[in-house]
């Protein structure tokens, strides 16, 4: 499993929207894109850092959204933003998700089911050398 961070700053009073862009345009999107597996958004308590985790199969998957897709997220999100976002890429060494996923139905079914997608949660950390 393969993991981008991408952190940045947000202008004043925005995570609101930022958060509807986020749930109603880009994750519809990502959720078509071959090997992705999740999304995380998290905010600073102050509502002006965000920064998004997406959880991808393998490397290749998410160079391909990195060439493709992110151009079109940053500029569905430019607006909102207070800098160039900030990018990172990680090897997932760890995980509960993998688990997870691949006992998760499809999204196919939970469609179907009524039931929506599944809320997961997560728990990370970086360290410095």
């Amino acid at each position: 499993m393969f993991a981008r961070k991408v952190a940045v700053r947000l202008k004043p009073n925005s995570l609101q929207q930022f958060a509807l862009l986020m749930e109603c345009e880009i994750l519809p999107w990502l959720r078509q894109q071959e090997g992705f597996l999740d999304l995380i958004t998290l905010a600073a308590p102050d509502g002006r850092e965000v920064a998004t985790i997406t959880f991808w199969d393998h490397e290749g998957n998410a160079q391909a959204y990195n060439s493709s897709g992110y151009p079109a997220a940053l500029t569905i999100l430019e607006k909102l933003l207070d800098g160039v976002p900030y990018v990172k890429t990680f090897d997932v060494v760890s995980s509960t998700m993998q688990a997870i996923v691949s006992a998760r139905p499809s999204e196919r079914e939970n469609v179907v089911r009524g039931s929506g997608s599944p809320r997961l949660g997560y728990s990370a950390y970086e360290t410095s050398p």
